[in-house]
């Protein structure tokens, strides 16, 4: 249904109500159908089809019904319908940085006890917005980045690193993560918090030898390497039906990426190891995790959009997702007690989300106000075309001050001050 569809039946649906409580009492209405809650999240293909069958799978017939809609173009989609009034009850988004800016305009509604006892940090850090602090959305599903693939595995003494670069509008987020991961493991989760949360400038030196490791782990590079990995999908580029760098690429040996990517590499001989001991940190920091999600807001007043994001985040929902889903493209959650995914691979990435990590620290650019976020994305691609000391020094003066300018933006608000890093399950 189109969102003018919807705006109409909408207001004649109000309009029925009115005039049936107005000619014949309440009564006269209780058999009125009420229109579905509706869902907008990023998930499409097989993600979206096993997402919209595990909601599907939530009617049990005595209850509100449930439509989903997907799209790559999640945020556009989302400032849209908030323009035409015509907001989902519930949304799916990665970026907590986004979020905090539709709770502080009151676009959110805090969630209630119930739903806000299943808000682990660091997915869901709770916020203070005129005087009160309140939870205003919990996590779905649930990612691991702090991992590199390969076909050598870790005993490999000088990794040659596949890197593809290209996202459509988001192109860059696969090196900021890089930078992200690398500054966890070299500086801590104090120092990445203070950084992902704009306390830290960009020209500090913690945040200046993330951008020069990554340099060096990225060795020499010629021009046309360069323009291939600037223009070439994190995906790599399909070849007879494959996909993947470590297979697109030649000559690469490892990948670093999130465990997502582990459904490209389903039907090949690739192992996976904590990135740790691959960015030259620390070893004090070995169990530090970088981690991201997907979360549910309610945007409506609806009190049912309150027990679907309670029951999306239950167990019950999860068992139908995983099982939904296709093999390897089970999603993870966010507690030791949740179905995980069955195939090997994927229960070995759960084990170290859920159990081995000592801490997880959420994706640093999307707790980042959006404009910071975007500006880090163009930075990156600018840094990988010219890796040269006065570059970098550049572009870390450019992205000060777009913080500056994010952070006066947010007047007294701004991101979530802690819970940015936390232990598995809260």
């Amino acid at each position: 249904m189109t969102r003018g569809r919807r705006v109409r039946r909408r207001a004649v649906l109000r309009t029925f109500l009115a005039a049936c409580l107005l000619a014949a009492g309440a009564g006269a209405c209780a058999d009125t159908r009420q229109e579905p809650l509706v869902v907008l999240g990023p998930w499409t293909g097989a993600e979206g089809e096993a997402f919209e069958a595990m909601l599907h799978g939530l009617d049990d017939g005595t209850g509100r019904t449930y439509t989903y809609q997907g799209t790559r173009s999640l945020r556009e989609t989302l400032v849209a319908q908030l323009e035409a009034g015509d907001p989902p009850d519930v949304a799916i988004l990665n970026s907590i940085g986004e979020l905090t800016e539709y709770a502080r305009a009151n676009r959110l509604r805090p969630l209630d006890t119930t739903a806000a006892a299943r808000a682990y940090p660091p997915w869901a850090p709770s916020l203070v917005v005129d005087g009160t602090r309140r939870t205003y959305w919990v996590p779905l599903k649930v990612d691991l980045k702090s991992l590199v693939w390969s076909e050598e595995g870790r005993r490999a003494a000088a990794p040659t690193w596949c890197v593809g670069l290209a996202s459509q509008a988001t192109s860059g987020w696969p090196g900021t993560d890089w930078i992200e991961d690398i500054l966890l493991h070299q500086a801590g989760p104090d120092t990445y918090t203070e950084w992902a949360t704009g306390r830290l400038g960009w020209r500090k030196g913690p945040v200046r030898e993330a951008w020069r490791t990554w340099a060096r782990l990225l060795g020499a590079r010629g021009k046309d390497s360069v323009d291939r990995s600037l223009t070439m999908s994190y995906l790599g580029t399909p070849h007879g039906g494959e996909r993947g760098l470590l297979r697109s690429q030649k000559g690469c040996t490892h990948e670093h990426q999130s465990a997502f990517i582990r459904y490209v590499y389903a039907d090949a001989r690739v192992r996976v190891d904590p990135s740790a001991g691959f960015l030259g940190g620390r070893a004090a920091y070995d169990d530090a995790y970088e981690v991201s999600g997907d979360m549910a807001a309610v945007f409506s007043d609806d009190p049912a959009a309150h027990t679907l994001v309670r029951r999306l985040s239950g167990t019950a929902a999860r068992e139908r997702w995983r099982d939904e889903a296709k093999k390897d493209l089970a999603p993870f959650f966010p507690d030791a007690a949740d179905p995980q995914p069955k195939d090997p691979t994927g229960r070995r990435i759960a084990r170290i989300l859920t159990e081995k990590a000592r801490t997880l620290c959420f994706d640093a650019s999307d707790v980042m106000p959006p404009a910071l976020r975007d500006a880090f994305h163009r930075a990156v691609l600018e840094y990988f075309r010219d890796r040269t000391e006065d570059r970098l020094g550049t572009l870390l003066a450019q992205l000060d001050t777009v913080r500056a300018q994010a952070e006066k933006d947010a007047g007294p608000g701004g991101p979530p001050r802690s819970g940015i890093c936390a232990p598995p399950g809260g």
